[in-house]
């Protein structure tokens, strides 16, 4: 099935994300975990793609089980990065061997040893335009940043840089985290402003341990409200609170994004099946 289906339907969704691993060695444990995420029955799942290229093998044989053994919809994650023309026909055309139908096109972090001027597609427009003229049949969606792409001029520039994203054949936006949901309400105002109308899916990432919180700050631009800081202040020295009180935080966000019209919520939910497990549950009378 197509995700762009899929969130277009009137009820709402709820998708996770997993990621395939770096090495052979582990992804049996991976599949797993993919595999008990899959049991929760989500709208569909996203299945990442390494920084480089590294795990894309694994990204397909991820999502082909996700098919196969669990009838769940993967969105399988492609990237402009190390990527040349040849090497992005043959990823295209085992995705479509497979059976899958959805690809989340990105450009991907750039690694420190690839020269960016070098690569074949330098932004994830040209990218979506090489899947498109593959094959038209596929459904792309691709990524926002509702604080703004942090290489991103200022905001005004980085919708117009996603409504070109949307003129070349992307059908969804999917968010990077955020915490603060004003900033998704503003964001989606000032796409329908400028005209970017398709849908957009909110990206959630429950924090559940310190380590998360430092890349996080480390990383991004993301706007931290005070009842965040507090909640992280209060329970970073208790592993199992700052769990339970970063799944309650992230579990309020998404009621609040379902209450506020935001029907597709997708979650960042880092292999962890516990976690998925726990936001579903919270849910079981507002996802029916």
């Amino acid at each position: 099935m197509k995700v762009i289906e899929t969130i277009k339907s009137e009820k709402p969704t709820l998708s996770f994300e997993v990621f395939p691993p770096k090495t052979s060695d582990n992804f049996e444990s991976v599949r797993l975990a993919a595999e008990k995420i899959a049991d929760l029955k989500p709208s569909y799942m996203s299945v990442t793609y390494g920084a480089g290229g590294g795990t894309s093998d694994f990204t397909v044989d991820l999502a082909e089980d996700l098919i196969k053994q669990k009838g769940v919809t993967p969105l399988t994650h492609l990237t402009c990065v190390s990527s040349d023309e040849r090497k992005i026909e043959a990823e295209l055309k085992k995705i479509k061997s497979k059976g899958i139908e959805n690809i989340l096109a990105l450009r991907g972090d750039i690694p420190e040893d690839v020269d960016k001027s070098a690569m074949k597609y330098k932004y994830a427009y040209e990218l979506i335009e090489k899947i498109k003229s593959f094959d038209s049949d596929f459904c792309i969606g691709g990524a926002c940043y509702p604080e703004s792409h942090p290489e991103s001029e200022n905001g005004e520039k980085d919708i117009e840089n996603l409504k070109i994203k949307v003129e070349s054949g992307c059908e969804f936006l999917t968010t990077q985290m955020f915490f603060d949901n004003n900033i998704l309400y503003n964001f989606i105002m000032r796409l329908m402003k400028k005209g970017v109308d398709v849908p957009v899916v909110a990206g959630i990432m429950p924090v559940t341990n310190a380590r998360q919180i430092k890349r996080i700050i480390s990383i991004s631009k993301n706007a931290l409200p005070q009842r965040f800081v507090r909640i992280v202040d209060r329970f970073s020295d208790d592993p199992q609170a700052l769990k339970q009180a970063g799944i309650a935080y992230a579990t309020e966000q998404i009621i609040d994004l379902y209450a506020n019209g935001i029907s597709s919520v997708h979650v960042y939910s880092m292999n962890n099946a516990e976690v998925a497990e726990k936001i579903k549950n919270n849910l079981t009378e507002i996802i029916k």
